[in-house]
């Protein structure tokens, strides 16, 4: 069977599906593995690393394409990308597919089995393949130290001869993998940190990470099935809206990580919300590549809006992007399994697309 991993073309994007520790894994089941060449240069990864461990290394793309039977990325393809793939073969990166019909369409035309990482579902037998969680954990760290890197100000405490400086308020807005991290990491660099979350289920999470917890009456609320929190009514967003006004305009740090599976992210902070932020502030959007929670932050933009500083940068993982590739990897290895020997999914390794 052969894998084939090409490079990354995206621009900006450092991260990659597999490292060299886990394609000698792949290559010791017996799988003919093909590596474009400087695939891993992002990541620190040279090709000689995945040649030592029995890789062989492509100068050729359009070859790769045409002779895999599965082909590993991060990134969803190109769609002349997918005409060049051979019937049958199996495809397997983030895919966007609620919102890539046009992706997914090209992909049957073409007779090539698309498997969408966001899809996996979030239960504890899958855990150990949820890139999405896996992702969203060091993009949770990425925003505090974005945040910290634009504050004018430092996090902790500190008790000088020459006076006491007060610790930062840090708010953030959710908290999911990428919110509890993000409430972890603003406490051990010194923060007070407040955090609500539309799921009154996480509440003791958030304590137990160091953080106060916001209450606000929603009304009913909840998550789904697969662990996301459930859309808002319009009248929920505002009442969550106004109840949280007090509190941004109070905090130093906002950071929201508001999203709906496969759909537009509420908006949550609103401009007459920022413009009662202290010049200085700083405002990281999670969501911003996404349609935003925060009015007037721009998709992979730092702009600053009443003297508040709004990060919307994309592809926070990617900023770290070795670590970031090692728990993909990993993630992308546990699944991967599923079709040694022979190139036909074994029981239990059925994806979607």
């Amino acid at each position: 069977m052969r894998i084939a991993i090409p490079k990354e073309t995206h621009p900006g994007e450092n991260r990659i599906p597999i490292t060299p520790a886990h394609a000698k894994k792949l290559c010791a089941m017996g799988a003919d593995l093909v590596v474009e060449a400087g695939m891993g240069a992002g990541s620190g990864f040279t090709d000689a690393e995945y040649a030592e461990v029995g890789a062989t290394i492509s100068h050729d793309r359009g070859e790769l394409f045409r002779s895999a039977d599965l082909l590993l990325r991060l990134r969803k393809p190109q769609l002349e990308e997918i005409s060049q793939m051979k019937r049958g073969a199996i495809h397997i990166s983030y895919l966007d597919p609620f919102n890539e019909h046009a992706l997914v369409n090209a992909f049957k035309d073409a007779g090539v089995t698309a498997i969408s990482m966001e899809m996996i579902p979030r239960t504890t037998r899958s855990q150990k393949m949820d890139a999405l969680s896996s992702q969203a954990n060091l993009a949770g760290y990425v925003m505090v130290i974005q945040a910290a890197t634009y504050l004018p100000r430092i996090f902790p405490m500190m008790m000088t001869p020459a006076g006491t400086l007060k610790p930062a308020n840090v708010f953030v807005i959710g908290a999911g993998v990428a919110g509890l991290q993000a409430i972890a990491t603003a406490k051990r660099l010194g923060g007070k940190v407040t955090a609500f979350d539309t799921r009154p289920v996480v509440a003791e999470q958030v304590r137990s990470v160091g953080a106060k917890f916001l209450e606000i009456d929603l009304g009913e609320t909840g998550e789904t099935a697969g662990g996301y929190a459930k859309e808002l009514t319009p009248e929920q967003v505002e009442k969550q809206r106004q109840a949280q006004k007090d509190v941004i305009a109070k905090s130093d740090v906002v950071i929201t990580t508001a999203q709906v599976f496969g759909r537009k992210p509420p908006v949550l902070i609103t401009r007459d919300m920022i413009e009662g932020m202290a010049p200085g502030s700083v405002i990281v959007d999670m969501a911003a590549e996404t349609g935003g929670n925060v009015e007037g932050s721009v998709p992979n933009e730092v702009v600053v809006i009443s003297g508040v500083t709004v990060i919307g940068k994309g592809n926070l993982a990617g900023e770290v992007a070795r670590d970031a590739s090692q728990m993909y990897s990993n993630v992308r290895r546990q699944r991967d399994l599923r079709y040694l020997p022979g190139g036909r999914p074994q029981p239990g390794g059925h994806g979607q697309g």
